[in-house]
């Protein structure tokens, strides 16, 4: 009978064969690939020696199975037929989608090729031989499933008898012919509609309207719509909390028996100012050798949600807290999530804890993981704790929030040390009234107190998963898959349209060294986000694929059990409370098209109140003029961003002036013929706002010539 080392290592062996084959098909399927043979391709692909036998085998297999082909030793595609495959359709808001597939790799599906399907349609689509960056490509021939029978939507006007709606869902090109069904209409309301037919001959999808929730002027329905929209749970079933009113409000002589007792321990929670579910908190001392001690303690909500009970089936529907401006639509009731789950400080909590000791140079020596049960001393916020450092607040935890400094350090030179790139940007947080409207927008810079917590978590979720996977658990990793070359030459592109310099073909090293030349740069926000934008989407998989992004090789969700349902499982695999039959796959999953869903949501309405704010300015000073940053440069349109209202739009190349302009493909950059004036990113131009489009979303703007500084001078005057 085989051992458990053996199992692990063959476990092991798997995977990595796995994530080889991935990687070797994605590299030939590239445009720019050229037939090679075996060395060329291990050089290109940088394959360690100690893989080299196995990716030898890894290409005969691939040729023995028809996926590739061979000729003169060198490795192709072969000629594939075009093959139908069924799975769920994600679209982009720009329009074209992925579908997800129960095997193998999603498949891009360009716009035009989408037909009638919309988000979460389970559908059937013809697989293309073409390889972009993308992935493989298709076309949608069938829609198997809908995923929904009513639509939010907006009314654009009254057509004889019925209404023309925009549904944000379907975009600007489908719009919705909605029958009030009784209901007194006008433009600008929103409504929800049932869909009776969902291509009619006129090319429109009909409706009937069911409910109106109110009308696009009232800011204080803006989550409400979304909610509706995007069809999140926003209620708790009598059963749930009911289970979660059982518990009282505070910890009993029986919960907290067989439990670490670390209630004596200096212990500190840090969050947001407007939190108000705190689910870890940090302990931090340090030894006569130097050795750190450093303890994080998370929420025990495992303790309170069981398997298979009502609150567990209510956090399963919802897998996450959504978060929108000013409200937050709690994965869990409460009753748990505001209170007894909840780290407030000076009353006694229960725990999962991830306790490990760390040399003076930030080496791990040894951990363990445990339920305890803590007392937190001091709730900080972020500006609270950070004022305290910077010595402008006195507070007997100063000393800890030193030592969290340094541990802090330490750990951030041993993650560049691995390769991780630290992006270290600031938050524009949009703040609310009661009633929904926007006052400001708020920048949160991401300073040394955000990244000790965030170092912390890492950490934790670190160990956690390396500690589940050595006792040979499956678990649900976070996972982000390594991109392909070819999705980063744009990236490359831009970074050198900034004037940063990048070798040909550069290296996981020169990209860490182009971020710290760019740190103290003002163009650090527009290349960091276009790294981002050039790489793929972090995912649950039961599957361990390691993290590209932080260059782990073991990561899972540990650290927010409150708000995160796969936090969740994780505590029940520590505390051995998961059941044997819990299918791991279906949850990541789950969570994984949740999370994208709650965050198109959160999106949604952060996007109305950036405009509904620059409304207001507009509405004061129509004239009034805008610096703006170039953040892209397109051979149709150069893209901006207004840092007053965090918005980013753009213009058509037929809108920026007076000249014709000529697109550089190398500079990314437009120039004028006539004039000679030229555009870049990273550029400060002027521009005001043309018009405000709630219904659609849309805000249109218009170059200026005038600088802002004198467009406030001559408000003053006024």
């Amino acid at each position: 009978m085989p051992s458990k080392k053996s199992k692990k290592n063959n476990s092991q062996l798997t995977k990595i064969s796995h994530n080889l084959t991935r990687t070797v098909l994605q590299f030939i399927s590239g445009k720019r690939y050229e037939p090679m043979n075996s060395e060329e391709l291990s050089s290109q692909l940088d394959i360690a020696p100690i893989h080299e036998t196995l990716f030898l085998k890894i290409l005969s297999d691939l040729v023995g199975s028809g996926q590739l082909s061979m000729h003169r030793g060198c490795f192709s595609l072969p000629e594939h037929k075009e093959r139908l495959a069924t799975g769920v359709i994600s679209i982009h808001h720009k329009g074209f989608g992925f579908v997800k597939m129960t095997e193998g790799p999603d498949v891009f599906i360009p716009k035009h090729l989408i037909g009638d399907a919309v988000d979460g349609d389970t559908v059937e689509v013809e697989v293309a031989s073409v390889v972009s960056a993308k992935g493989p490509e298709g076309s949608v021939v069938a829609i198997l499933k809908r995923s929904r029978t009513h639509l939010a939507c907006i009314i654009v006007q009254k057509v004889q008898n019925h209404f023309t709606a925009y549904a944000p869902l379907l975009g600007r090109d489908k719009p919705v012919s909605v029958k009030p069904n009784g209901m007194t209409l006008k433009e600008g309301d929103r409504i929800i509609c049932k869909v009776t037919n969902w291509r009619s001959d006129g090319d429109l999808v009909e409706g009937e309207a069911t409910r109106c929730i109110g009308h696009i002027s009232d800011p204080s329905i803006d989550v409400d719509a979304a909610i509706e929209e995007f069809e999140l749970p926003n209620s708790f079933s009598l059963e749930a909390l009911a289970e979660a009113k059982e518990y009282g409000t505070k910890i009993s002589p029986k919960e907290a028996k067989d439990r670490l007792d670390l209630t004596e321990d200096e212990c500190v929670t840090i969050d947001p100012d407007t939190a108000r579910d705190y689910d870890d908190a940090i302990t931090l001392t340090r030894d006569d050798r130097g050795h750190f001690h450093l303890g994080v303690h998370i929420a025990d909500v495992a303790h309170y949600v069981k398997a298979g009970s009502h609150l567990d089936k209510e956090s399963f529907l919802r897998c996450n807290s959504t978060y929108f401006p000013g409200r937050v639509v709690p994965m869990l009731p409460e009753e748990l999530s505001n209170e007894l789950c909840s780290l407030k400080p000076n009353v006694k909590r229960l725990t999962i804890s991830v306790l490990a000791e760390f040399s003076s140079k930030g080496d791990l020596i040894d951990y363990k993981i445990a339920r305890t049960i803590i007392k937190s001393h001091k709730r900080f916020t972020y500006g609270e704790a950070f004022e305290v450092l910077q010595k402008k607040k006195k507070s007997p935890h100063s000393d800890l929030l030193d030592r969290m400094v340094e541990l802090c350090h330490l750990f951030k030179k041993k993650r560049f040390e691995r390769g991780s790139i630290d992006f270290a940007m600031a938050e524009e947080v949009i703040i609310v009234d009661d009633k929904g409207v926007p006052l400001r927008m708020q920048r949160v810079e991401y300073d040394i107190t955000h990244q000790m917590i965030e170092e912390f978590m890492l950490k934790a979720n670190e160990l956690t998963a390396i500690y589940l996977a050595n006792q040979g658990k499956s678990l649900i990793y976070r996972v982000h898959e390594q991109p392909s070359a070819e999705s980063f030459q744009d990236f490359y592109a831009f970074a050198r349209s900034l004037g940063f310099q990048l070798v040909g073909n550069p290296t996981h090293k020169d990209i860490q060294a182009l971020f710290l030349e760019a740190k103290e740069s003002p163009l650090l926000s527009q290349l960091s986000i276009s790294f981002i934008r050039s790489m793929r989407l972090a995912q649950y998989s039961p599957d361990n694929i390691g993290h590209y992004g932080l260059s782990l090789e073991h990561y899972c969700h540990f650290t927010s059990p409150i708000r995160r349902y796969t936090d969740l499982i994780i505590q029940r695999l520590l505390t051995n409370d998961l059941p044997e039959d819990t299918n791991l796959e279906e949850i990541a999953k789950a969570c994984s098209d949740k999370e994208r869903i709650s965050f198109k949501a959160e999106s949604s309405v952060k996007l109305l109140k950036k405009m509904r704010m620059a409304n207001t300015f507009f509405q004061d000073d129509p004239a009034r003029i805008y610096p703006a940053t170039v953040t892209r440069v397109k051979p149709f349109a150069l893209f901006f961003e207004v840092p007053l209202f965090d918005l980013e739009s753009s213009l058509h190349v037929s809108e920026i002036g007076n000249d014709f302009y000529e697109y550089n493909a190398s500079k990314l950059s437009f120039r004028g013929v006539h004039t000679g004036k030229t555009f870049i990113a990273g550029q400060t131009i002027h521009v005001q706002i043309k018009t405000l489009d709630f219904i659609m979303q849309e805000t249109k703007w218009v170059l200026s010539s005038e600088p802002a500084t004198v467009a406030k001078i001559r408000k003053k005057k006024k």
